[in-house]
């Protein structure tokens, strides 16, 4: 303590005021990232598509769950008026739809499964252009992977969309084959 050199605040060296000493501990770290904002904003305009991806299957997502929620309330419908349907071709109609609206429960499943793939996909994404920009790291090739991936998952999911619509015309032909013919 009576030395002039060891008066220091904790964790300072007096010297060179770098914290825990010359040269080490956090002093070391403003080595390992040197980006600066010159470097970022080309990153920063790289995850702006991703982002807007995102937006995007965001949108997708909400009309699958809504055609989701209202076919899983119309499949409640139908199995409530076939159990008070008498046996024959109305009955038949029924389960018909019936069987139809399940196919239809499990493809929308599937369709947004791979829609929050495709956001955690490029979530991934995003984080991995920051990280190797800031670590220095060469990442060009999970980068092209992941958004490969991401946009094969979203393929599918569009894919599964366009079946769900068809199975819901079917379930329509379905509907109109037993309605009454129009009285002119």
């Amino acid at each position: 303590m009576g030395s002039r050199g060891s008066a220091t605040s904790p964790g300072r060296c007096l010297r060179s005021g770098n914290p825990l000493g010359t040269g080490g501990g956090i002093a070391r770290l403003g080595r390992v990232n040197t980006t600066t904002l010159d470097q970022l904003v080309p990153i920063l305009q790289l995850a702006v598509g991703p982002v807007i991806l995102i937006s995007g299957v965001g949108l997708l997502l909400l009309t699958l769950t809504n055609r989701f929620g209202r076919m899983v309330d119309r499949s409640r419908v139908l199995v409530r008026e076939l159990a008070a349907a008498p046996d024959g071709a109305w009955a038949q109609n029924l389960r018909d739809q019936v069987a139809i609206l399940s196919r239809r429960a499990a493809i929308l499943r599937l369709s947004i499964t791979l829609g929050a793939i495709t956001v955690l996909l490029v979530g991934v994404l995003i984080l991995v252009l920051f990280l190797g920009a800031l670590l220095q790291l060469k990442v060009a090739l999970l980068v092209i992977l992941l958004f490969s991936v991401a946009v094969i998952s979203l393929i599918g999911s569009m894919l599964t969309f366009i079946r769900d619509m068809n199975l819901a015309l079917a379930a329509a032909r379905l509907d109109l084959q037993l309605s009454p013919a129009p009285k002119r």
